[in-house]
């Protein structure tokens, strides 16, 4: 088998339809595009939300309210999921991200209350809750925000 031999499987390539070349291919007169209309004259083009003129649902329907572009999700966790933490007591975003317990180390970190926590942690975090600060802080650790 050499370079100039090879050929295409039987069937795996197949001819391109060519309209307009007269009535014995099949695909002469109209050229496939039925008769009349807008979709069969050359240069048509219909955009896919358009509705023929009819007032467009993007128009009928009452538009509410506003979305901040400014806005940043906080990734949160719980007290109860940073005692699965074992192998350190230095928590931040990056051990967080190791454990599975957010998703992206470089979004914003937000510790809430939720569970009870019986060991000292150093945690460093973008926000926390009243709650879990007042918690951690019970059980000899300590919070920092940068």
């Amino acid at each position: 088998m050499e370079l100039h031999n090879l050929k295409y499987a039987p069937g795996s390539r197949k001819k391109t339809k060519r309209v307009g070349r007269g009535g014995g291919s099949g695909h002469g007169g109209t050229s496939c595009r039925g008769n009349k209309g807008q979709r069969s004259r050359s240069g048509s083009k219909i955009r896919a939300w358009f509705e023929g003129g009819q007032m467009p649902i993007n128009r009928r329907l009452p538009k509410r309210g506003f979305a901040n572009i400014f806005r940043e999700e906080s990734q949160v966790v719980n007290l109860k999921d940073l005692l699965r933490i074992t192998d350190t007591d230095e928590i931040t975003a990056e051990v967080l991200h190791r454990h599975r317990l957010i998703k992206k180390q470089t979004a914003p970190v937000k510790i809430l209350g939720v569970g009870e926590i019986t060991r000292a942690l150093k945690v460093t975090c973008s926000a926390i809750s009243q709650s879990a600060r007042t918690k951690i802080e019970a059980a000899g650790g300590q919070v920092t925000i940068p």
